[in-house]
């Protein structure tokens, strides 16, 4: 078998069944060597008219499965149309994954991502939920039961995906009845919507529609691959960092509360969450790591939650907002560096300093 590109051709409009609707081919044939015969393309559907976020993402994820690889996206809201075709997204009314039907307007859906997560689906939760691990496995060039892809499964779910089906399904970020401090309309799901049209566009045709369609799809996928993307090069990286370090902590300090990092990384929401699934007791105060410019040493109290500005326990109050020999002096550990006026983050020039500064925060 081998492929043979086709030119992208011009979004069009036709009229059936007195509905409008638009399509475009964005993809190959696939041809066989020996014949004549060409496997015709799959076609996914989505609404015609003004988009969102969720299927603009929808249809790009799902064009990176093997199964809907390159498929030609269909756009329009006739029925017999619809049911046409290979797979159906935001429209339609139905959700049945196993006649590739992924709705979620209809009256009774109430489908959620799973794994504590409840917030409801929009069209590319479902694409998500349903293809996400294909996806991620690609990127990683592993098999889709390897553990590293379940993980990224739900970390790009909380960190990216969730907040894309919050917004299309108007649920607010936060639970209060008070009118936001301020506007933001710089978020994935606002720059996308303002793809669409403007009311004082001359041209307000399909094949218009079609374009800007596009550009939401690529605005949109773009920085789906790009969470993707880091979350495999850093984010995963890190956690097994946190993970080694969590595991030795004792070898550092027999009480268990003290963590050092052979290599820094981003490691606050790592230790975090390796805290609460490993159901870890003692929780750790302090996290040790050498400065890369400077290489000395920094001790930093771990905040009570991810959100807080108050640590499990600061450093100690007399050493607070003292620096250089006062800090020593006080401290009575050599080569002290300061201590933040909270307490929150403390600095030695060797690691023994800083180690002795989280042993002598844990006692004081």
């Amino acid at each position: 078998m081998f492929t043979v590109a086709t030119r992208l051709l011009a979004p069009t409009r036709l009229l059936i069944a007195n509905k409008n609707f638009t399509f475009s081919i964005m993809a190959a044939a696939t041809f066989s060597a020996n014949s004549t015969s060409y496997t015709p393309l799959k076609r996914v559907g989505t609404h015609n008219g003004s988009f969102h976020c969720d299927e603009a993402l929808g249809c790009f994820m799902i064009r990176l499965t093997n199964k809907y690889s390159g498929a030609e996206i269909v756009r329009t809201r006739d029925p017999q149309i619809l049911e046409t075709l290979d797979a159906v997204l935001d429209v339609g009314g139905v959700y049945d994954p196993s006649h590739d039907r992924y709705d979620h307007h209809q009256k009774g859906f109430t489908e959620v991502f799973g794994y504590g997560f409840t917030t409801k689906l929009s069209s590319a939760g479902l694409i998500y939920k349903h293809f996400g691990t294909e996806i991620i496995a690609k990127e990683l060039q592993v098999d889709e039961g390897h553990p590293d892809v379940q993980r990224l499964y739900l970390a790009i779910y909380k960190s990216f995906m969730e907040a894309i089906d919050a917004i299309d399904n108007g649920i607010n970020q936060y639970d209060t009845d008070q009118p936001p401090k301020y506007v933001n309309n710089t978020h994935l799901s606002s720059r996308v919507g303002k793809f669409n049209l403007d009311w004082t566009d001359r041209d307000q045709s399909s094949e218009k529609e079609n374009q800007a369609f596009q550009k939401a799809m690529n605005l949109a996928g773009t920085e789906f691959l790009d969470s993707v993307r880091f979350h495999v090069k850093s984010w995963l990286p890190a956690r097994s960092i946190v993970m080694e370090c969590l595991a030795a902590r004792t070898n550092i300090d027999p009480s268990g509360e003290i963590m050092v990092l052979d290599r820094f990384c981003p490691w606050k929401l790592h230790l975090y969450e390796l805290e609460q699934e490993l159901k870890t007791e003692p929780s750790v105060k302090y996290v040790l790591y050498q400065d890369e410019r400077s290489k000395s040493w920094r001790v930093q109290a771990v905040a009570k939650s991810p959100d807080s500005f108050e640590s499990r326990k600061a450093l100690p109050a007399q050493w607070r907002g003292l620096r250089d020999d006062d800090l020593s002096k006080e401290s009575g550990i050599p080569g002290c560096v300061f201590v933040h006026m909270s307490g929150f983050i403390g600095g030695n020039h060797t690691y023994e300093g800083a180690l002795d500064m989280a042993r002598g925060g844990l006692k004081l």
